[in-house]
Protein backbone atom coordinates (compact mmCIF):
# COMPACT_ATOMS: atom_id res chain seq x y z
CA UNK A 1 0.00 0.00 0.00
CA UNK A 2 1.17 3.38 -1.05
CA UNK A 3 2.65 5.44 2.70
CA UNK A 4 1.38 8.16 1.87
CA UNK A 5 -2.38 6.95 2.14
CA UNK A 6 -1.67 6.35 5.85
CA UNK A 7 1.11 8.46 6.81
CA UNK A 8 -0.07 11.98 7.02
CA UNK A 9 3.63 13.10 6.65
CA UNK A 10 4.34 11.33 3.95
CA UNK A 11 1.23 12.56 2.80
CA UNK A 12 2.56 15.59 3.16
CA UNK A 13 5.70 15.67 1.98
CA UNK A 14 3.66 14.41 -1.70
CA UNK A 15 1.82 17.49 -1.27
CA UNK A 16 4.49 19.82 -0.68
CA UNK A 17 6.66 17.94 -3.70
CA UNK A 18 3.58 18.39 -6.27
CA UNK A 19 3.55 21.96 -5.57
CA UNK A 20 7.08 22.54 -5.71
CA UNK A 21 7.64 20.60 -8.75
CA UNK A 22 5.53 23.11 -10.94
CA UNK A 23 6.84 25.94 -9.39
CA UNK A 24 9.33 28.30 -12.22
CA UNK A 25 8.97 31.07 -9.87
CA UNK A 26 12.79 30.90 -8.90
CA UNK A 27 13.62 31.25 -13.07
CA UNK A 28 11.02 33.33 -14.30
CA UNK A 29 10.62 36.66 -11.55
CA UNK A 30 13.91 37.79 -13.36
CA UNK A 31 11.68 38.84 -15.80
CA UNK A 32 9.28 41.41 -13.78
CA UNK A 33 10.36 44.46 -15.74
CA UNK A 34 9.16 42.60 -18.83
CA UNK A 35 6.07 41.07 -17.20
CA UNK A 36 4.54 44.43 -16.03
CA UNK A 37 5.86 46.51 -18.88
CA UNK A 38 3.56 43.88 -20.70
CA UNK A 39 0.94 44.15 -18.42
CA UNK A 40 0.60 48.15 -18.35
CA UNK A 41 0.70 48.15 -21.97
CA UNK A 42 -1.82 45.33 -22.26
CA UNK A 43 -4.22 47.69 -19.26
CA UNK A 44 -3.66 51.03 -21.66
CA UNK A 45 -4.57 49.04 -24.64
CA UNK A 46 -7.80 47.61 -23.17
CA UNK A 47 -8.76 51.15 -21.59
CA UNK A 48 -8.15 52.87 -25.41
CA UNK A 49 -10.10 50.06 -26.65
CA UNK A 50 -13.19 50.77 -24.20
CA UNK A 51 -13.14 47.09 -22.59
CA UNK A 52 -12.06 48.87 -19.46
CA UNK A 53 -13.06 52.04 -18.34
CA UNK A 54 -9.70 54.59 -18.12
CA UNK A 55 -10.03 54.75 -14.05
CA UNK A 56 -9.37 50.86 -13.79
CA UNK A 57 -6.90 50.85 -16.16
CA UNK A 58 -4.73 54.05 -14.51
CA UNK A 59 -5.54 51.91 -10.71
CA UNK A 60 -4.20 49.06 -12.57
CA UNK A 61 -0.86 51.13 -13.86
CA UNK A 62 -0.14 52.90 -10.63
CA UNK A 63 -0.75 49.83 -9.35
CA UNK A 64 1.95 47.99 -11.34
CA UNK A 65 4.29 50.55 -10.95
CA UNK A 66 4.22 50.43 -7.48
CA UNK A 67 4.93 46.50 -7.43
CA UNK A 68 7.97 47.20 -10.12
CA UNK A 69 9.51 49.45 -7.59
CA UNK A 70 8.99 47.24 -4.64
CA UNK A 71 10.55 44.41 -6.61
CA UNK A 72 13.42 46.86 -7.68
CA UNK A 73 13.76 47.82 -4.26
CA UNK A 74 13.83 44.10 -2.36
CA UNK A 75 10.59 44.79 -0.95
CA UNK A 76 8.55 42.47 -2.26
CA UNK A 77 7.51 39.21 -0.90
CA UNK A 78 7.66 36.16 -3.26
CA UNK A 79 5.15 33.39 -2.98
CA UNK A 80 6.17 30.03 -4.03
CA UNK A 81 2.75 28.63 -3.79
CA UNK A 82 1.29 31.16 -6.73
CA UNK A 83 3.90 29.24 -8.79
CA UNK A 84 5.20 31.99 -11.71
CA UNK A 85 6.19 35.65 -11.79
CA UNK A 86 2.66 36.76 -13.62
CA UNK A 87 0.33 35.20 -10.05
CA UNK A 88 2.64 37.10 -8.25
CA UNK A 89 2.63 40.23 -9.41
CA UNK A 90 -1.52 39.82 -10.03
CA UNK A 91 -1.82 38.25 -6.30
CA UNK A 92 0.09 41.42 -5.39
CA UNK A 93 -2.03 44.06 -7.05
CA UNK A 94 -4.81 42.59 -5.91
CA UNK A 95 -3.52 44.07 -2.49
CA UNK A 96 -3.04 47.13 -3.77
CA UNK A 97 -6.40 47.75 -5.82
CA UNK A 98 -8.67 44.97 -4.78
CA UNK A 99 -10.79 43.76 -7.56
CA UNK A 100 -10.32 46.25 -10.16
CA UNK A 101 -6.60 44.01 -10.52
CA UNK A 102 -9.14 41.48 -12.19
CA UNK A 103 -9.84 43.61 -15.04
CA UNK A 104 -6.35 43.47 -16.12
CA UNK A 105 -6.05 39.49 -17.44
CA UNK A 106 -8.76 40.38 -20.10
CA UNK A 107 -8.11 39.38 -23.70
CA UNK A 108 -4.47 37.45 -22.99
CA UNK A 109 -3.53 34.22 -21.19
CA UNK A 110 -0.66 33.36 -19.13
CA UNK A 111 0.32 31.61 -22.59
CA UNK A 112 0.90 34.75 -24.52
CA UNK A 113 1.89 36.79 -21.35
CA UNK A 114 5.18 34.73 -20.87
CA UNK A 115 5.91 34.41 -24.71
CA UNK A 116 5.51 37.97 -24.36
CA UNK A 117 7.55 38.26 -21.24
CA UNK A 118 10.59 35.86 -23.03
CA UNK A 119 10.35 37.88 -26.66
CA UNK A 120 11.19 41.10 -24.77
CA UNK A 121 13.96 39.47 -22.36
CA UNK A 122 15.91 37.76 -25.31
CA UNK A 123 15.26 40.52 -27.46
CA UNK A 124 17.40 42.94 -24.83
CA UNK A 125 19.82 39.40 -23.98
CA UNK A 126 20.50 39.75 -27.76
CA UNK A 127 20.85 43.90 -27.71
CA UNK A 128 23.20 43.16 -25.05
CA UNK A 129 25.40 40.30 -26.54
CA UNK A 130 25.52 42.21 -29.86
CA UNK A 131 27.34 45.10 -27.78
CA UNK A 132 29.82 42.76 -25.70
CA UNK A 133 30.70 41.31 -29.14
CA UNK A 134 31.77 44.98 -30.69
CA UNK A 135 33.85 45.63 -27.27
CA UNK A 136 35.54 42.73 -27.71
CA UNK A 137 36.39 43.33 -31.38
CA UNK A 138 37.39 46.67 -30.48
CA UNK A 139 39.74 44.79 -28.23
CA UNK A 140 40.83 42.60 -30.90
CA UNK A 141 41.50 45.76 -33.63
CA UNK A 142 43.33 47.96 -31.59
CA UNK A 143 46.43 44.95 -30.46
CA UNK A 144 45.91 44.55 -34.37
CA UNK A 145 46.84 47.66 -34.99
CA UNK A 146 49.87 47.90 -32.90
CA UNK A 147 50.92 44.47 -34.35
CA UNK A 148 50.90 45.30 -38.11
CA UNK A 149 54.17 44.82 -38.69
CA UNK A 150 54.89 41.85 -35.91
CA UNK A 151 55.86 37.87 -37.75
CA UNK A 152 54.66 35.17 -36.52
CA UNK A 153 54.64 31.39 -37.68
CA UNK A 154 51.23 30.35 -38.67
CA UNK A 155 50.08 26.72 -37.31
CA UNK A 156 47.87 23.96 -39.14
CA UNK A 157 47.57 20.80 -37.29
CA UNK A 158 49.60 22.92 -34.60
CA UNK A 159 52.43 22.66 -36.61
CA UNK A 160 54.18 25.76 -37.98
CA UNK A 161 53.53 26.36 -41.49
CA UNK A 162 53.89 29.74 -42.97
CA UNK A 163 55.03 33.38 -41.42
CA UNK A 164 52.46 35.43 -41.27
CA UNK A 165 51.68 39.05 -39.46
CA UNK A 166 50.01 38.78 -36.10
CA UNK A 167 47.31 41.44 -36.79
CA UNK A 168 46.51 38.95 -39.53
CA UNK A 169 45.87 36.06 -37.01
CA UNK A 170 44.10 38.86 -34.88
CA UNK A 171 41.71 39.53 -37.47
CA UNK A 172 40.96 36.18 -38.38
CA UNK A 173 38.98 36.76 -34.46
CA UNK A 174 37.48 40.13 -35.68
CA UNK A 175 35.97 38.51 -38.42
CA UNK A 176 34.42 35.42 -36.16
CA UNK A 177 32.75 37.82 -33.89
CA UNK A 178 31.53 39.75 -36.18
CA UNK A 179 29.29 36.86 -37.73
CA UNK A 180 28.31 36.62 -34.22
CA UNK A 181 27.33 39.94 -33.86
CA UNK A 182 25.24 39.41 -36.89
CA UNK A 183 23.78 36.21 -35.44
CA UNK A 184 22.83 38.05 -32.47
CA UNK A 185 21.48 40.83 -34.54
CA UNK A 186 19.22 37.97 -36.23
CA UNK A 187 18.23 36.61 -32.94
CA UNK A 188 17.10 40.18 -31.75
CA UNK A 189 14.92 40.62 -35.40
CA UNK A 190 13.43 37.02 -34.59
CA UNK A 191 12.36 37.99 -31.05
CA UNK A 192 10.44 41.50 -32.48
CA UNK A 193 7.40 39.65 -32.67
CA UNK A 194 4.64 40.22 -30.30
CA UNK A 195 2.24 37.23 -29.37
CA UNK A 196 -0.11 39.11 -26.89
CA UNK A 197 -3.19 39.39 -27.92
CA UNK A 198 -2.99 35.00 -29.30
CA UNK A 199 -5.05 34.31 -25.87
CA UNK A 200 -4.55 30.98 -24.39
CA UNK A 201 -3.74 29.53 -28.22
CA UNK A 202 -6.92 30.65 -30.61
CA UNK A 203 -7.27 34.48 -30.03
CA UNK A 204 -9.58 36.24 -27.82
CA UNK A 205 -13.70 37.27 -28.41
CA UNK A 206 -12.56 40.98 -28.36
CA UNK A 207 -11.11 43.77 -30.07
CA UNK A 208 -7.87 44.20 -29.11
CA UNK A 209 -5.33 47.02 -30.82
CA UNK A 210 -2.61 44.80 -31.58
CA UNK A 211 -0.39 47.17 -32.85
CA UNK A 212 -0.67 49.90 -30.76
CA UNK A 213 0.54 47.32 -28.07
CA UNK A 214 3.15 46.07 -30.20
CA UNK A 215 4.88 49.69 -30.88
CA UNK A 216 4.75 50.64 -27.11
CA UNK A 217 6.52 47.77 -26.10
CA UNK A 218 8.96 48.25 -29.08
CA UNK A 219 7.95 45.32 -31.17
CA UNK A 220 8.12 45.87 -35.16
CA UNK A 221 5.54 43.54 -36.05
CA UNK A 222 2.31 40.90 -34.33
CA UNK A 223 2.39 37.71 -34.58
CA UNK A 224 0.48 36.34 -37.87
CA UNK A 225 -0.67 32.66 -35.95
CA UNK A 226 -2.24 32.74 -32.28
CA UNK A 227 -1.19 28.78 -32.10
CA UNK A 228 1.80 29.15 -33.48
CA UNK A 229 2.83 32.58 -31.55
CA UNK A 230 1.86 30.27 -28.20
CA UNK A 231 4.17 27.84 -28.79
CA UNK A 232 7.14 28.79 -30.88
CA UNK A 233 10.55 29.12 -29.06
CA UNK A 234 12.84 29.61 -32.65
CA UNK A 235 13.76 32.80 -31.31
CA UNK A 236 15.34 31.38 -28.01
CA UNK A 237 16.64 28.57 -30.33
CA UNK A 238 18.26 31.31 -32.32
CA UNK A 239 19.77 33.41 -29.33
CA UNK A 240 21.25 30.25 -27.89
CA UNK A 241 22.63 29.14 -31.58
CA UNK A 242 24.04 31.98 -31.69
CA UNK A 243 25.78 32.18 -27.77
CA UNK A 244 26.85 28.60 -28.70
CA UNK A 245 28.93 29.81 -31.92
CA UNK A 246 30.19 33.20 -29.95
CA UNK A 247 31.49 30.64 -26.93
CA UNK A 248 33.07 28.11 -29.37
CA UNK A 249 34.78 31.21 -30.78
CA UNK A 250 35.43 32.75 -27.44
CA UNK A 251 37.06 29.14 -26.50
CA UNK A 252 39.59 28.77 -29.21
CA UNK A 253 40.44 32.11 -28.56
CA UNK A 254 41.00 31.37 -25.46
CA UNK A 255 43.11 27.79 -26.69
CA UNK A 256 45.56 30.14 -28.44
CA UNK A 257 45.79 32.67 -25.42
CA UNK A 258 46.35 29.59 -23.06
CA UNK A 259 48.97 27.74 -25.35
CA UNK A 260 50.74 31.19 -26.50
CA UNK A 261 50.99 31.98 -22.73
CA UNK A 262 52.84 28.69 -21.85
CA UNK A 263 56.81 29.05 -21.54
CA UNK A 264 56.93 26.44 -24.36
CA UNK A 265 55.66 29.51 -26.82
CA UNK A 266 55.99 32.44 -24.77
CA UNK A 267 54.46 34.47 -27.37
CA UNK A 268 51.67 36.76 -24.85
CA UNK A 269 51.91 37.18 -21.42
CA UNK A 270 48.58 37.62 -19.90
CA UNK A 271 47.37 40.68 -17.36
CA UNK A 272 47.65 39.22 -13.43
CA UNK A 273 44.03 40.34 -13.30
CA UNK A 274 43.45 37.55 -15.72
CA UNK A 275 45.85 34.98 -14.26
CA UNK A 276 45.83 33.44 -10.95
CA UNK A 277 48.70 32.00 -9.03
CA UNK A 278 49.65 28.87 -7.88
CA UNK A 279 48.79 27.06 -4.69
CA UNK A 280 51.45 25.72 -4.39
CA UNK A 281 53.98 26.52 -7.25
CA UNK A 282 54.82 30.26 -6.43
CA UNK A 283 56.63 30.69 -9.95
CA UNK A 284 52.94 29.82 -11.72
CA UNK A 285 50.82 32.34 -13.43
CA UNK A 286 47.85 30.46 -14.63
CA UNK A 287 45.39 31.34 -17.32
CA UNK A 288 42.47 30.70 -15.37
CA UNK A 289 40.12 33.06 -16.93
CA UNK A 290 40.87 31.98 -20.77
CA UNK A 291 40.96 27.89 -19.58
CA UNK A 292 37.12 29.19 -17.98
CA UNK A 293 35.70 30.73 -21.26
CA UNK A 294 37.01 27.34 -22.56
CA UNK A 295 35.25 25.39 -19.94
CA UNK A 296 31.98 27.46 -20.12
CA UNK A 297 31.63 26.67 -23.60
CA UNK A 298 30.56 23.30 -22.77
CA UNK A 299 27.69 24.87 -20.38
CA UNK A 300 26.24 27.13 -23.20
CA UNK A 301 26.25 23.98 -25.92
CA UNK A 302 24.10 22.14 -22.78
CA UNK A 303 21.78 24.74 -23.11
CA UNK A 304 21.06 24.51 -26.58
CA UNK A 305 20.86 20.88 -26.86
CA UNK A 306 17.81 21.34 -23.54
CA UNK A 307 16.19 23.27 -25.35
CA UNK A 308 16.07 21.65 -28.91
CA UNK A 309 15.47 18.65 -26.51
CA UNK A 310 12.34 20.12 -24.87
CA UNK A 311 10.73 21.60 -27.80
CA UNK A 312 11.36 18.06 -30.15
CA UNK A 313 8.44 16.20 -29.44
CA UNK A 314 5.68 18.88 -28.35
CA UNK A 315 2.37 18.63 -30.29
CA UNK A 316 0.54 22.17 -30.24
CA UNK A 317 0.04 23.98 -28.76
CA UNK A 318 1.26 25.39 -25.02
CA UNK A 319 2.85 22.48 -23.20
CA UNK A 320 4.23 22.59 -19.80
CA UNK A 321 7.62 21.07 -21.06
CA UNK A 322 7.72 24.99 -21.66
CA UNK A 323 8.47 26.45 -18.06
CA UNK A 324 11.92 24.49 -18.76
CA UNK A 325 12.61 27.01 -21.72
CA UNK A 326 14.06 29.82 -19.16
CA UNK A 327 16.97 28.62 -17.01
CA UNK A 328 19.06 26.95 -20.47
CA UNK A 329 17.80 30.67 -22.00
CA UNK A 330 19.04 33.14 -18.14
CA UNK A 331 22.27 30.45 -18.17
CA UNK A 332 23.45 30.83 -21.60
CA UNK A 333 22.79 34.85 -21.78
CA UNK A 334 24.39 35.05 -18.35
CA UNK A 335 27.70 33.15 -19.49
CA UNK A 336 27.90 34.71 -22.73
CA UNK A 337 27.73 37.93 -21.62
CA UNK A 338 30.41 37.25 -18.88
CA UNK A 339 32.88 35.17 -21.32
CA UNK A 340 32.81 38.46 -23.69
CA UNK A 341 33.79 40.64 -21.05
CA UNK A 342 36.36 38.50 -19.48
CA UNK A 343 37.45 38.22 -23.25
CA UNK A 344 37.53 41.42 -23.60
CA UNK A 345 39.70 42.40 -20.95
CA UNK A 346 42.38 39.25 -21.70
CA UNK A 347 43.00 40.73 -24.92
CA UNK A 348 43.20 44.00 -24.46
CA UNK A 349 45.23 44.14 -21.91
CA UNK A 350 47.69 40.96 -23.20
CA UNK A 351 51.51 41.78 -24.12
CA UNK A 352 52.47 40.08 -27.24
CA UNK A 353 56.57 39.38 -27.19
CA UNK A 354 57.16 40.23 -30.68
CA UNK A 355 60.65 39.28 -30.48
CA UNK A 356 60.00 35.17 -29.37
CA UNK A 357 57.32 34.92 -32.24
CA UNK A 358 60.07 35.99 -34.51
CA UNK A 359 62.58 33.48 -33.19
CA UNK A 360 60.11 30.92 -33.76
CA UNK A 361 59.69 31.69 -37.49
CA UNK A 362 63.56 31.64 -37.91
CA UNK A 363 63.68 28.72 -36.39
CA UNK A 364 61.55 26.67 -38.21
CA UNK A 365 61.31 25.29 -41.68
CA UNK A 366 57.84 28.29 -42.44
CA UNK A 367 59.59 29.29 -45.69
CA UNK A 368 59.76 25.54 -47.26
CA UNK A 369 56.30 26.40 -49.71
CA UNK A 370 58.56 29.33 -50.41
CA UNK A 371 60.63 27.46 -51.43
CA UNK A 372 58.41 25.27 -53.58
CA UNK A 373 56.92 28.36 -55.30
CA UNK A 374 60.29 29.73 -56.97
CA UNK A 375 60.42 26.13 -58.69
CA UNK A 376 57.34 26.86 -59.72
CA UNK A 377 58.35 29.89 -61.51
CA UNK A 378 60.85 28.32 -62.95
CA UNK A 379 58.14 26.17 -64.48
CA UNK A 380 58.27 22.96 -62.23
CA UNK A 381 54.75 21.62 -61.37
CA UNK A 382 53.87 22.10 -57.91
CA UNK A 383 53.44 18.63 -56.95
CA UNK A 384 57.11 18.29 -58.29
CA UNK A 385 58.34 20.91 -56.68
CA UNK A 386 56.36 19.60 -53.07
CA UNK A 387 58.28 16.49 -53.33
CA UNK A 388 61.84 18.68 -53.98
CA UNK A 389 61.73 20.86 -51.15
CA UNK A 390 60.22 17.61 -48.65
CA UNK A 391 63.50 16.56 -49.65
CA UNK A 392 65.81 19.25 -49.08
CA UNK A 393 63.38 20.49 -45.59
CA UNK A 394 64.79 16.54 -44.33
CA UNK A 395 67.91 17.34 -45.89
CA UNK A 396 68.49 20.84 -43.60
CA UNK A 397 66.63 18.95 -40.32
CA UNK A 398 69.18 16.26 -40.33
CA UNK A 399 72.07 18.50 -40.80
CA UNK A 400 70.75 20.82 -38.03
CA UNK A 401 70.70 23.33 -40.50
CA UNK A 402 67.55 25.55 -42.12
CA UNK A 403 66.41 25.77 -45.95
CA UNK A 404 68.52 29.24 -46.02
CA UNK A 405 71.76 27.93 -44.96
CA UNK A 406 71.57 25.47 -47.84
CA UNK A 407 74.16 25.68 -50.45
CA UNK A 408 73.49 25.93 -53.88
CA UNK A 409 74.76 22.52 -54.85
CA UNK A 410 73.04 21.07 -52.59
CA UNK A 411 69.88 23.11 -53.93
CA UNK A 412 70.87 21.81 -57.45
CA UNK A 413 71.33 18.45 -56.54
CA UNK A 414 67.81 18.13 -55.52
CA UNK A 415 66.48 20.10 -58.59
CA UNK A 416 68.34 21.12 -62.10
CA UNK A 417 66.01 24.85 -61.42
CA UNK A 418 67.76 26.13 -58.71
CA UNK A 419 70.39 28.41 -60.19
CA UNK A 420 74.09 29.05 -59.36
CA UNK A 421 73.04 31.42 -56.44
CA UNK A 422 70.43 30.71 -53.60
CA UNK A 423 67.03 32.02 -54.00
CA UNK A 424 66.67 35.58 -52.33
CA UNK A 425 63.79 34.39 -49.72
CA UNK A 426 62.92 35.90 -46.56
CA UNK A 427 60.41 35.65 -43.89
CA UNK A 428 59.16 39.06 -45.11
CA UNK A 429 59.43 38.23 -49.06
CA UNK A 430 56.99 35.21 -48.17
CA UNK A 431 54.82 37.54 -46.23
CA UNK A 432 54.56 40.67 -49.14
CA UNK A 433 54.34 38.14 -51.53
CA UNK A 434 51.14 37.11 -50.42
CA UNK A 435 49.48 40.60 -51.44
CA UNK A 436 46.07 39.27 -52.45
CA UNK A 437 42.84 40.20 -50.62
CA UNK A 438 42.49 38.27 -47.36
CA UNK A 439 46.46 37.45 -47.57
CA UNK A 440 48.79 38.50 -45.25
CA UNK A 441 50.77 40.61 -47.23
CA UNK A 442 51.58 43.76 -45.29
CA UNK A 443 49.56 46.22 -47.78
CA UNK A 444 46.28 44.16 -47.43
CA UNK A 445 46.46 43.61 -43.40
CA UNK A 446 46.64 47.07 -43.58
CA UNK A 447 44.12 47.31 -45.77
CA UNK A 448 41.99 45.16 -44.06
CA UNK A 449 42.39 46.94 -41.03
CA UNK A 450 40.91 50.13 -41.97
CA UNK A 451 37.98 47.89 -43.25
CA UNK A 452 37.54 46.72 -39.61
CA UNK A 453 37.61 49.96 -38.59
CA UNK A 454 35.18 51.02 -40.95
CA UNK A 455 32.72 48.07 -39.65
CA UNK A 456 33.28 49.06 -36.36
CA UNK A 457 31.86 52.65 -37.01
CA UNK A 458 29.34 51.51 -38.82
CA UNK A 459 28.43 49.72 -35.46
CA UNK A 460 28.86 52.08 -33.84
CA UNK A 461 26.49 54.97 -35.96
CA UNK A 462 23.69 52.36 -35.47
CA UNK A 463 23.86 51.99 -31.79
CA UNK A 464 25.61 48.94 -31.06
CA UNK A 465 27.92 49.86 -28.82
Amino acid sequence: MDASLTDPAASARGAQLANDFTVSLDADRRMYREDIAGSIAHARMLARQGIIDQPAADSIVGGLRQIETEIATGEFTWKRELEDIHMNVESRLFELIGETAGRLHTGRSRNDQVATDSRLYTARASTAAVQAVRSLQRALLQQAAGHAATVMPGYTHLQRGQPALLAHHLLAYFEMFDRDAVRFAAARAAADVLPLGSGGMSGVPYQLDRESVAAELGFSRISANSMDAVSDRDYMLDFLYSSAACMMHMSRLAEELTIWSSDEFGFVRMSERFTSGSSIMPQKRNPDFAELVRGKTGRVYGSLTSLLTTMKGLPLTYNRDMQEDKPPLFDAADTVLACLDAAAGMVGSAAFAADRMRKAVDESAALATDYADYLVQKGVPFRRAHVVVTQLTRLAQQSGRQLGDLSPDELRQASEHFGQEAPRISVESSITARDLPGGTAPRRVRQALQDAYRRIWIAHTAGEW
